[in-house]
């Protein structure tokens, strides 16, 4: 009954490509719509097909997991490509009513009080700092790069992205003071204090990140210039010069907005610039997947661009510039998983197979949804004065913007080039 009713499903759910399914009883259905790209998969049992036809956003990543879902004749990605796209023309009965509870609850589900966001951020950055040293690139940058041609290296686009951004803060003399909200494992604070001379504050909820952050100050001798601490946003003490923040607003929570935007309305000195860097959606107020928020990101989520400016509005705070990137998390992630499955063995040492699993899972479905879901992301600059940047924004264009022994040629002559080639 379970396998005649999860084959009614597919064959009105699949409008797209070709899906090749082996249900539990041998039985094999091809379902197939308009031209599009083709995967087979193994449903192992009956228990996995009901998890299926009731849950299908939580419950394909659980299935996969546990090993009673897998690809066939196809890689995991493949079949996934064939899943989302098909999502995005048509989503199955049971994922819409689930869909609608979950944004009822979304307040509730982000409600990221201080103990909640610590907790959160635990269960994802504090895992063994080994891990992410085996797929992310030298500087450890755990967010999107900034591909200008779409041939640069990890390295090459992840080293463009601070310097695009540190351009965005426009900092016309060494020694200004920046808080960097949300500074990982630190490489933007250390390329702010090293290579324009700033004086940086780093804060992270994150333990390990903490731990390496400071590691990584003393071992560069930038101790004297860039301070790292275990605090949060709604704790800042003080007025900044500059505050940058990139890949931490996905973790506010949609009801803390308001919070996070009069934060840096007083933590920002009258005259001051700041940069804020985050994932975002293009169709609009939405629902984090329930496997992400589970699994993965618990309470996180990645806001249309609708909903941060109007927070912005309400903070009484200028947005002084805005951009969108489109497809350079796409070719972030697709580097993250080459080199994540070129070191799996050692992945699994740290971990085991079901971790591995898992993590493969998130690195596919998040490259997909920049590339058929409608994710992007968008930076904005904020200031509280009309005047506080110039009028026209040439200064971003890829020059440096103090002339100073401390700034590293060769990374701005690296951006400034692509910048000319894109």
């Amino acid at each position: 009954m379970v396998s005649v009713l999860l084959d009614r499903a597919f064959e009105h759910f699949m409008t797209m490509g070709r899906l090749d399914v082996r249900y539990p009883d041998g039985d094999r259905r091809v379902y197939a719509g308009r031209a599009g790209p083709r995967a087979g998969m193994w449903i192992a049992n009956p228990a996995t097909a009901r998890a299926l036809l009731l849950d299908p956003a939580l419950k394909v990543g659980e299935a996969y997991m546990a090993g009673d879902l897998l690809p066939v004749d196809c890689t995991l990605y493949d079949l996934l490509h064939v899943l989302m796209l098909n999502v995005m023309e048509r989503s199955p009965a049971g994922e819409r009513v689930f869909s609608s509870l979950r944004y009822m609850a979304r307040a509730w589900l982000q409600n990221n009080t201080l103990r909640r966001a610590r907790r959160n951020v635990a269960h994802h950055y504090d895992l063994d700092s080994r891990l992410y040293r085996l797929f992310l690139d030298e500087d450890m940058q755990y967010s999107c790069g900034y591909f200008p041609t779409g041939n640069e290296t990890l390295e090459q686009a992840q080293s463009a992205k601070k310097h695009h951004l540190a351009a965005k803060l426009h900092l016309i003399h060494p020694g200004m003071s920046v808080l960097d909200i949300g500074c990982g494992w630190g490489g933007m604070a250390l390329t702010l204090a090293r290579d324009y001379g700033a004086r940086v504050t780093g804060i992270t909820l994150s333990v390990e990140q903490l731990h390496i952050a400071r590691q990584r100050a003393r071992e560069a001798g930038l101790e004297g210039r860039v301070n790292f601490d275990l605090l949060d946003y709604r704790a800042v003490a003080g007025q900044y010069d500059r505050i940058i923040s990139i890949g931490m607003f996905e973790h506010v929570g949609v009801a803390h907005y308001g919070l996070f935007f009069d934060a840096i309305r007083h933590a920002l000195k009258p005259s001051g610039v700041m940069v804020l860097h985050s994932i975002g959606r293009v169709e609009g107020p939405g629902v984090t997947n329930p496997w992400i928020d589970r699994y993965i990101f618990p309470g996180g989520y990645s806001p249309a661009v609708s909903e941060a400016v109007g927070a912005v509005e309400r903070a009484g705070l200028w947005m002084t510039d805005c951009e969108i990137w489109r497809l350079h998390y796409a070719r972030t992630i697709a580097h993250w998983r080459s080199r994540f499955a070129a070191r799996r063995e050692l992945i699994a040492r740290l971990y085991d197979a079901r971790f591995c699993r898992m993590f493969e899972f998130y690195l596919a479905v998040s490259e997909l949804a920049f590339r058929v879901q409608g994710h992007l992301n968008f930076q904005l600059q904020l200031t509280r004065e009309i005047d506080a940047v110039p009028l026209a924004r040439d200064y971003m264009m890829g020059q440096n913007p103090i002339s100073t022994p401390l700034c590293n040629s060769a990374a701005s002559a690296f951006y400034g080039a692509a910048v000319l080639r894109a």
